[in-house]
């Protein structure tokens, strides 16, 4: 009895209902891996569709003349580009680059044919972009990075994205939660009234750690990822070489500092006994819940788990203190500006500051040095105006 030879189409049921069809094939021996190659096809409408392609890839993997299908797509493009952008980033920079081609980009663009994109196709984007995003441009680049990637892979000749013409300024919606906002801060009169208050809370641990941010100038990420073998209360010096991150799958975890570069900065004698305290008071809350915070690398602010704070728990406690005090409103990123503030009105030096804070680059210690001043100058005509007014 001869054996019926089995047919490698399959069907498959799209989420509508319709069939379609698929298969798998042998492209012959890679010359460069000496490995087999192979392929999968699908989305045939017919199995006769199918059954055509299949008959042709073999003759031509037979003639030597087989050509791996060249990626068409933007979509397409930016799943190669993807593969080796992760490669080059830490995981949570990795994260948020992904978020901003699935909420913006792809949706977009995906679909677009990679030659056929030109400069009013870019331009069209660039405009709805700066619409309704603040941070356009960095949309922008992102999106031509994989047009980059396109022309060093031979795809495509010139990046279109190149040739388009910036909106002068983003959309001019208010943000209240933006914590990149320059004039996010609190004046002294207004940090000593938003921490007293605090003080008058039961929450120490909150206590403590918005003092830290708003005597040390350290990013939130850094202050949750701090250990007590990072603080030296003989030397009165805190070493800051970490920072809690968001990286897959909505997961915390450990990485360098946002420059790459560790620092230590000197602290303040209050911060320091206010720490102490906590450092104390920490012992006996966690020992009830059958935890031992004398480990030298016992997190300094953690959950009720012991385990990595979840960063969004600053902002809930902040806004409980501001509203129930009828306080000003700034987030927490918002003391990172005000003890740059600070700083400045103390006359500390441009250089001293962007150490301290970790700047990377000094313009951008310039650029919240810019509005400090430019706010400051506004209260000041304000105080004068009151003050004189008749």
């Amino acid at each position: 009895m001869v054996k019926k030879k089995v047919s490698p189409i399959n069907s498959y049921k799209l989420e509508n209902g319709d069939l379609r069809y698929e298969f798998p094939a042998y492209l012959g021996v890679d010359p460069l891996t000496g490995k087999q190659k192979r392929t999968k096809r699908r989305g045939f409408k017919t199995r006769k569709e199918a059954e055509l392609a299949l008959a042709r890839i073999k003759l031509a993997v037979a003639n030597g003349t087989y050509q791996q299908e060249r990626p068409e797509t933007y979509h397409e493009i930016y799943n190669l580009w993807v593969k080796q952008y992760e490669k080059t980033v830490e995981e949570s920079t990795f994260v948020k680059t992904t978020g901003i081609f699935k909420n913006h980009i792809l949706p977009a663009m995906g679909a677009y044919k990679i030659e056929k994109i030109h400069v009013d196709v870019c331009q069209m984007h660039v405009d709805e972009w700066a619409a309704k995003l603040k941070k356009f441009r960095m949309v922008k680049a992102y999106a031509a990075k994989v047009l980059n990637f396109a022309i060093k892979r031979g795809y495509i000749q010139t990046n279109p994205f190149a040739h388009v013409d910036m909106p002068a300024t983003a959309c001019k919606k208010t943000i209240v939660n933006d914590e990149d906002e320059a004039e996010n801060f609190y004046t002294r009169e207004q940090l000593i009234e938003f921490l007293s208050c605090l003080g008058q809370e039961s929450n120490y641990k909150a206590y403590a750690l918005f003092r830290l941010l708003a005597f040390s100038g350290m990013r939130k990420g850094e202050a949750l990822a701090l250990t007590w073998n990072d603080l030296d209360f003989s030397t009165m010096q805190l070493r800051i070489s970490k920072a809690l991150a968001r990286g897959k799958a909505n997961q915390l975890y450990v990485k360098s500092t946002k420059t790459g570069l560790a620092r230590t900065i000197d602290m303040d004698d209050k911060t320091l006994a206010i720490l102490n305290v906590w450092k104390k008071k920490q012992k006996q809350d966690y020992l009830k819940l059958g935890f031992n915070t004398l480990q030298p690398k016992q997190l300094i602010f953690s959950n009720e788990h012991n385990e990595y704070m979840q960063p969004t728990k600053t902002r809930k406690w902040i806004l409980h203190v501001q509203k129930k005090f009828n306080l000003g409103t700034i987030t927490t990123h918002g003391l990172r500006h005000t003890h740059c503030s600070l700083l400045f009105e103390a006359g500390v030096s441009l250089k001293q500051v962007q150490d301290r804070l970790g700047h990377s680059d000094v313009q951008t210690t310039m650029n919240i040095y810019t509005h400090v001043t430019k706010k400051a100058k506004e209260e000041a005509i304000l105080k004068f105006a009151n003050y004189i007014e008749m």
